[in-house]
């Protein structure tokens, strides 16, 4: 009981930081050295697993998948969504520059701490960075990412998302900010807990998941570099999209209405800017200290 109470509070680690855009769930899960068992657990989600599920051989199921493991992380994480989207979404009301402020440093730090991964550099590396940044620059300023609750997109969200959640230094939620469906699915659905939203997320997320831990250790064998410099330069192109100091440009459609882009404004030296400025400033120490203490951990 002591060991599956450790374990909910960890995952309430972990679902805290995918709800904030820039902190790495996977980063959580590796300080709390859990990340390796996690993957394991997940990747058992499999053929075997089904088997022995309908043939009744519950105990053998249950030990196949770690069941109590992930039944402890899995609660900690829907808790700490659930509580956490609901304080951002009176804080995206309230004090939307003070919370983007958060977000950007948080997000430009992890730029750097992502890219200190790379092995080596070589002309393949570099190419894939310079074509991850033209790639985001192309969703900010190009086709700036819209929300869209089209079913199909919804599924592509939570699995591209719930992917990224078990990835150290990469953060679902900015996925989804990127995709421009972080203020539907995680303020909006899941306050209001609207399963039209939230079950084609649920089930794009969870088909993507064990789908993706079993290519995990594949692709970061035969291609972590280049896979590690394209995420690199897709976060540093993407930070317009963060940038606090910005005003919505809505289009109607109808009796609807979209935001289809942004205008940039350069803020005034002022008592507000200072805030922000102290709070970008917390934003990144707090992934300076996230990553010291999973360095640590890993050491």
């Amino acid at each position: 009981m002591n060991q599956f109470i450790a374990n909910f509070f960890k995952g309430i680690g972990i679902g805290s930081a995918n709800v904030i855009p820039g902190v790495s769930g996977g980063t959580i899960a590796l300080i709390t050295g859990i990340f390796e068992r996690l993957i394991n657990a997940l990747k058992s989600c499999n053929l075997t697993a089904i088997k022995l599920f309908f043939t009744g051989k519950f105990k053998e199921f249950a030990q196949h998948i770690d069941l109590w493991f992930l039944a402890s992380v899995g609660s900690g994480v829907v808790v700490a969504i659930l509580s956490i989207a609901r304080l951002f979404e009176f804080l995206f009301a309230e004090y939307p520059i003070y919370l983007w402020s958060f977000f950007f440093g948080m997000i430009l730090v992890s730029i750097y701490y992502v890219g200190i991964t790379i092995e080596k550099f070589n002309w393949k590396v570099v190419l894939s960075f310079i074509i991850g940044t033209a790639i985001a620059l192309f969703i900010a300023f190009g086709t700036p990412a819209n929300e869209n609750s089209n079913i199909f997109y919804l599924m592509i969200c939570g699995a591209v998302a719930t992917c990224s959640m078990i990835l150290p230094g990469l953060s679902g939620s900015f996925v989804l900010v990127l995709m421009g469906n972080y203020q539907l699915i995680m303020i909006d659905a899941v306050n209001d807990l609207n399963l039209k939203i939230l079950l084609p997320v649920v089930l794009g997320g969870v088909v993507g998941l064990l789908a993706f831990s079993h290519l995990l250790s594949w692709i970061f064998k035969n291609y972590r570099d280049i896979t590690i410099a394209v995420l690199t330069g897709f976060i540093l192109g993407s930070m317009p999209i963060i940038w606090p100091w910005k005003n919505d440009v809505i289009t109607y459609f109808g009796s609807e209405e979209k935001v289809t882009g942004y205008e940039y404004y350069l803020p005034e030296f002022n008592m507000e800017f200072a805030t922000a400025l102290v709070i970008i400033l917390i934003g990144a120490a707090l992934i300076v200290l996230t990553e010291k203490m999973a360095k640590k951990t890993n050491s």
